[in-house]
């Protein structure tokens, strides 16, 4: 006998869910498999609840130190294993640090993000990035860095330094993990989730699209991020960018609906979240990324480069937006 179907939870049901685990990978992968049209409306239900559906908030990333490290995860060109002809560069000083957030402020952002290419970083590169922080936060920008793994105390010297976020995505599902990164562990990445959850910091996690996982462990991504306690303040969802010289550089492209569709679940599990398109944008149409804010992305990362790979260009970015008659907003709310 055939069994039952899995019935999507409504929006209603999943609005209140800030502090409790109640997913599972089947309930989410019942939204995955709604009809397009029908997911998109409990996205957009979903999304009017917490924020304007007319407003975005304008991220910009810079890579603070580039290159080099020892980590082995199978997407990224700045791991010293592949032969991605990215170089190693060492820490940049302040002051460029702060042209760049300068520029990114004239250019319309409200968020700054300084991202380095470190396995877990040392105490002396901690007070430089804290230096840098502070400085950022001083020119009015919300602040989020991502350093990789933290020891006990740097959360906290980055909350003193008035850290806004700290970013350190899960990048897939615990089953799929182990097929993309070998040089740390799930529970690697949730101690150092729990360090910046209990230092007070808003937590910035999200994953990659694209990266070989089926559907149901895409689901599983989702699980793991809508039922931690509470669930993060900020999502980025990443569409692989294929680079040669790394593993996945001859990954299948996924589809462009199956895309807009995780942003869509995102939006529902999440429904307080930021949930932002991140990488792999470049490579998104317009009628794509209006998609994917339709489905409830509500910030977008802005510039000429996310880290060391091409984005959109600003001029581009501010066109698309006026057509869709959206308004930057620090906050989208």
């Amino acid at each position: 006998m055939q069994a039952d179907p899995v019935v999507a939870p409504s929006v209603a049901a999943v609005t209140s869910r800030r502090n409790c685990t109640a997913w599972n990978v089947d309930g989410v992968l019942a939204l995955f498999e709604l009809p397009f049209a029908d997911l998109l409306y409990q996205a957009q239900q979903a999304h009017r609840r917490f924020f304007d559906p007319n407003a975005i908030q304008l991220s910009t990333l810079l890579s603070i130190k580039t290159g080099g490290c020892p980590e082995d995860c199978s997407y990224c060109p700045q791991s010293s294993r592949y032969d991605t002809g990215v170089e190693t560069e060492k820490l940049m000083p302040l002051d460029e640090v702060l042209e760049a957030a300068q520029a990114a402020k004239d250019n319309g952002a409200t968020r700054f993000c300084m991202g380095a290419a470190w396995r877990s970083p040392k105490p002396h590169q901690v007070d430089a990035v804290a230096d840098m922080v502070k400085a950022v936060k001083d020119l009015g920008l919300e602040t989020c860095v991502t350093l990789g793994m933290l020891r006990d105390g740097q959360a906290e010297q980055l909350r003193e330094a008035g850290l806004d976020y700290y970013n350190h995505n899960l990048d897939t599902s615990p089953e799929f993990y182990g097929r993309v990164i070998t040089t740390r562990t799930y529970q690697d990445r949730l101690d150092t989730l729990g360090r910046v959850r209990d230092a007070g910091i808003k937590v910035c996690c999200g994953g990659i699209v694209g990266l070989g996982e089926s559907r149901r462990e895409r689901a599983g991504l989702i699980v793991q991020l809508a039922n931690m306690d509470p669930y993060p303040e900020s999502v980025p969802i990443n569409n692989l960018v294929r680079v040669q010289g790394t593993p996945l550089a001859d990954n299948a492209s996924v589809d462009p609906f199956e895309f807009v569709r995780t942003i869509a679940v995102a939006r529902i599990t999440m429904p307080e979240a930021m949930v932002r398109l991140s990488a792999g944008r470049e490579r998104m149409d317009e009628a794509l990324q209006a998609l994917c804010f339709l489905a409830g992305a509500n910030s977008m990362f802005y510039g000429d480069k996310l880290l060391v790979t091409e984005n959109p260009q600003a001029e581009a970015d501010r066109e698309l937006l006026r057509r869709l008659g959206m308004r930057v907003d620090a906050a989208a709310h």
